[in-house]
């Protein structure tokens, strides 16, 4: 496994390789074209990273990394939780996800506290 490799955006595994100029996961034998974050940093877009530092996209599934207050809500959001199918946005303070929490309905979170699943 190299550790530059993105994951498999179909099954999320962390196996894939290269062959040519195509990445390939052995999984679920996804290929694709890798577009590397800087090609599109260059092209304008705004890359938005996790807390490990995985490129997000829209309608990803990330995993709270630690337990967040929620003001409102008596236990806010504990670390571990998975939120599905997020949306990127320029939200305010930074704030640039999108969610719907289960328990909790819509929510802005922001990409450090994240991670993809």
């Amino acid at each position: 496994m190299n550790e530059n490799l993105p994951p498999c955006p179909e099954c999320g595994g962390v196996y894939s390789y290269e062959m040519g100029a195509l990445l390939v996961c052995p999984e679920c034998g996804h290929v694709w074209t890798p577009v590397p974050a800087e090609a599109a940093e260059e092209a304008g877009d705004k890359v938005v990273r996790d807390a490990v530092g995985n490129v997000l996209a829209d309608g990803d599934t990330v995993t709270v990394v630690k337990s967040l207050k929620v003001k409102g809500h008596p236990t806010g959001i504990k670390a571990g939780t998975k939120v599905r199918n997020i949306r990127l946005v320029d939200g305010p303070d930074g704030h640039d996800i999108d969610c719907k929490v289960d328990g909790l309905g819509q929510m802005h979170l922001k990409s450090s506290v994240v991670k993809k699943a």
